[in-house]
């Protein structure tokens, strides 16, 4: 369902900085956040271009003015701290003819942070639905749907 990358260095928050930096941009969304219990869903999706070469590479992230990024963490806000917890992910991104395209996450871990992120490819000024499954043991099992239009740059 996803693969697991543990990282060495601290580029996690450097991806997340970019993530966040670009809401500013016309084009993109700032993070945004569903709450379902006692739990915080945190989503975005952006083109994969607003990532540096570096961050791409380390991720296995491919840059390019036709590719997505979707980012999603879980957190517990019912525990102090609000830690995030891995869960269970798949997901779906369709186009508004319905071309559809299953979501590969993938887990990505650095100390106590827990991401999920996968790649959806698209086209210039198209508008991209995601329908994304998200377990948690008994504790949560929802459904997370949004859009993103994207534009290439």
């Amino acid at each position: 369902m996803f693969q697991s990358l543990r990282l060495s260095r601290p580029l996690l928050p450097i991806l997340l900085l970019s993530l966040i930096t670009i809401s500013s941009i016309g084009n993109a969304h700032a993070e945004q956040k569903q709450q379902v219990g006692n739990f915080d869903i945190h989503y975005m999706a952006l083109s994969s271009t607003f990532i540096t070469p570096e961050i791409a590479k380390t991720y296995g992230i491919e840059r390019s003015s036709y590719n997505g990024l979707v980012n999603i963490t879980v957190l517990n806000t019912s525990q102090d701290g609000h830690p995030a917890v891995p869960v269970e992910i798949s997901g779906i991104a369709n186009n508004l003819i319905d071309a559809r395209i299953t979501l590969d996450f993938k887990e990505i871990r650095e100390g106590h942070s827990i991401y999920y992120i996968a790649e959806v490819p698209y086209r210039d000024d198209q508008e991209v639905n995601f329908t994304i499954a998200i377990k948690y043991g008994k504790q949560l099992n929802t459904s997370l749907k949004f859009k993103q239009k994207f534009y290439v740059d």
